[in-house]
């Protein structure tokens, strides 16, 4: 038996599911440890779905008590694909040019 890690509507994107991360920490230590070509393939795949993405959390209530893990992972994934964006994008690199050791230091992640 499979364990769906995504609503079903976005079922086709479980094939990145190691993006699937819970913390900053883990999406930045995912970025810097991932090729260029993982990077692109989960970029170009989940990219295009972005305003879906943000269309469906429109409909995910949190008023109704807790959000499904199938819906908590999808806002993982998004939150991997703003990871990966400007190395993507811009830099053509997992770590941000120019700029010697950097890291990310959150005082708490979003809640949802």
């Amino acid at each position: 038996m499979t364990t769906q890690l995504l609503p079903s509507e976005f079922a086709d994107l479980e094939v990145h599911g190691e993006w699937i991360l819970p913390t900053e920490a883990e999406r930045y230590a995912k970025r810097l440890s991932a090729t260029m070509e993982e990077m692109q393939a989960f970029y170009d795949s989940a990219f295009p779905r972005l305003q879906a993405i943000m269309d469906y959390g429109e409909t995910v209530s949190l008023a109704d008590g807790p959000v499904s893990d199938t819906d908590r992972n999808l806002g993982y994934l998004a939150f991997s694909l703003v990871t990966v964006s400007f190395p993507v994008e811009a830099w053509k690199q997992p770590h941000v040019p120019d700029s010697g050791a950097t890291a990310i230091h959150l005082v708490g992640e979003p809640r949802f």
